[in-house]
Parts: C-alpha cells; structure tokens; sequence
C-alpha cells in the first residue's frame, strides 16, 4: 500500500471538499483517479441545488463517466473525504469503481463498514476498500464545519 499516493490523492478530495465549504455547502470532496490521473472531481451540492442527489461521490462518478463515455469505471478508484452513505455506496457497486478510499468515518450513514457494510453483501461487483486515509484532517473538516454552523445559528 503506497500510503504516499493515497495522501496526494486524498488532499485532492479534501480541496473539492473546501469548494463545497466556500459556499456553505458540508464539506464533503471526492475524486475518480484511472492509470494514476484525476479524471474526474465532485463536491457536495445539495442544498444549493435542492437535490438529494447531488453528493460529492455521485457527481464525481457522473462526471468520470461523462469523461470515459462508459458507465463502467473499471480500474477507476474514487477517493473520498467521508465514508459513502447507501446511495454512494450502491452507485460505487453499479460503476464498477475498482477501489474506493476515504478518510473519515460516518457513524451515522456510512454504508461501507460503520453502519452496514454494503459490500460484504452478494452482488456482483466488490470494490477493494481503504479507510482512513488523512482520517483526522477529513475529520476535522467536517467538525469544524458543523462547530461553526452552530455558533452562526446561536
């Protein structure tokens, strides 16, 4: 495991992350890396769009398609600041994605170990996973975010 290359990528996701912050948005950044480029990036865009849909993991995937012009992303891997929630995590199985990597846990939706674990189940397609990559700065990210959203509504 290249622990270097997983970090360069990481802080990647962590600047589309920082996009999604800039305009109020949770602060979660994702990246589709294929043969060792950046193919494709997403930040959350839920509120501002009005639209469940809209997670940085969905977008990502979107876009990676677009580029392809596949909707299998065979030997792609997505890197991700939070733990995919079940709809990302179904959308990583039915891409194909290779290898998913996140930093930070989610104790509360995330699909890929820390409430259920999604791929452990019989379907057809199994991505590797890797957690904890950058785990406190993801973390703090997320923390930080919601500490001052709270001081701002008081």
């Amino acid at each position: 495991m290249d622990i270097k290359k997983y970090e360069t990528f990481m802080q990647k996701a962590i600047e589309e992350a920082k996009k999604a912050e800039k305009i109020g948005e949770i602060p979660i950044g994702a990246i589709i890396v294929k043969e060792g480029n950046v193919i494709a990036t997403g930040y959350n865009k839920r509120e501002i769009r009005k639209n469940a849909l809209l997670h940085a993991e969905i977008e990502a995937i979107n876009n990676a398609c677009k580029k392809i012009g596949n909707w299998r992303l065979i030997n792609c891997d997505l890197y991700v600041t939070i733990e995919p929630c079940p709809m990302c995590a179904g959308a990583i199985i039915n891409s194909r994605i290779k290898k998913l990597i996140f930093g930070a846990k989610d104790t509360k939706a995330g699909s890929c170990g820390s409430v259920i674990n999604l791929f452990e189940l019989k379907y057809n397609h199994r991505p590797e996973v890797i957690s904890g990559v950058m785990e406190v700065k993801c973390r703090n990210l997320l923390s930080s975010f919601f500490k001052n959203l709270r001081q701002n509504k008081n």
